[in-house]
């Protein structure tokens, strides 16, 4: 059973639905689940949150603010760090629910927010148990890969000249996610992105082909991978992808390698999106079990 819920984020409303069990015994366990880079929560996730509560675990799934039905502005702006405070207020909106055991909260992220539940579960030890699928690791090191060296100077530019625009009120400059030509500015470069996002949005129509200027610097900046040897002994499960090139599988390999025990990695054959998809079954049975047992 799914209702729609809201969670007040100090002010700022953020929207999303919360699967009940069927069958379950309370006090249950729960899962906080958000999307990555842009995307919103009717782009497959409502998938992962099914298998969870078919197996007897609730699954709370909302829109990071400024996105889909969340409240929030400047629309479409991704701040890394605020969507890691949003993932916080859902676990205390979800550790406050009569049916919860607040002893068995768990965390599921993937891509940008696989990268936030890594940070979160470093942070806040009312977490019990995580799995970070396709994470983002390090921000700096992505961005050295997407964009050619050639562009690096012309890409500081743009990014300093949207800064002073700011300073001066103007609107925030946009960017494309994603771009169908090779050539075309985009956050998200690459056929692969281009793909997903175009066949997701028909099942998503609220998502958006666009972010802030600023959401790119941001990113620039965000280092989830250095919080990786703090999570430990919160069992953590890694789901990384063998041809990732949105987030790179040797990072996310080396950032496996930082964590200490309880850990596990599932490696899937595939690109970034694959476990949405293709290897939906494979990933989401992983995530399953993993919670399962440590929840």
């Amino acid at each position: 059973m799914r209702n729609e819920i809201e969670i007040n984020a100090e002010g700022v409303t953020l929207r999303g639905w919360l699967y009940k069990p069927d069958e379950n015994s309370e006090p249950a366990p729960i899962v906080v689940m958000a999307h990555g880079f842009s995307a919103v929560k009717e782009q497959y996730l409502d998938r992962y949150a099914e298998v969870f509560s078919n197996a007897g675990i609730f699954a709370l799934v909302f829109d990071h603010r400024n996105f889909g039905e969340s409240e929030g502005t400047p629309r479409q702006e991704i701040d890394p760090w605020q969507q890691i405070r949003d993932y916080r207020h859902a676990i205390t909106f979800a550790s406050l629910l009569p049916e919860i055991d607040q002893s068995r909260i768990g965390i599921w992220g993937t891509s940008y927010s696989g990268g936030h539940v890594l940070v979160v579960g470093a942070i806040d030890r009312r977490v019990k148990c995580i799995v970070s699928q396709v994470p983002t690791i390090s921000g700096s090191a992505s961005a050295q890969r997407r964009i050619r060296p050639d562009l690096v100077s012309a890409t500081i530019e743009r990014l300093n000249e949207d800064r002073v625009a700011r300073f001066k009120g103007v609107a925030p400059l946009m960017i494309p996610v994603v771009g169908e030509e090779l050539t075309t500015p985009c956050a998200l470069a690459g056929e692969e992105a281009w793909d997903f996002f175009q066949t997701s949005n028909s099942i998503a129509p609220a998502w958006r082909n666009e972010v802030t200027l600023r959401t790119v610097e941001m990113a620039r900046e965000y280092e989830p991978g250095v919080y990786i040897p703090r999570i430990s002994p919160t069992p953590l499960l890694m789901i990384v992808g063998t041809d990732d090139t949105v987030t790179p599988t040797d990072l996310a390999l080396n950032g496996y390698e930082q964590a200490l025990q309880p850990k596990k990695l599932v490696l899937l054959d595939g690109g970034h999106f694959a476990p949405y998809v293709d290897k939906f079954k494979e990933s989401s049975n992983a995530a399953k079990d993993w919670f399962t047992k440590h929840l």
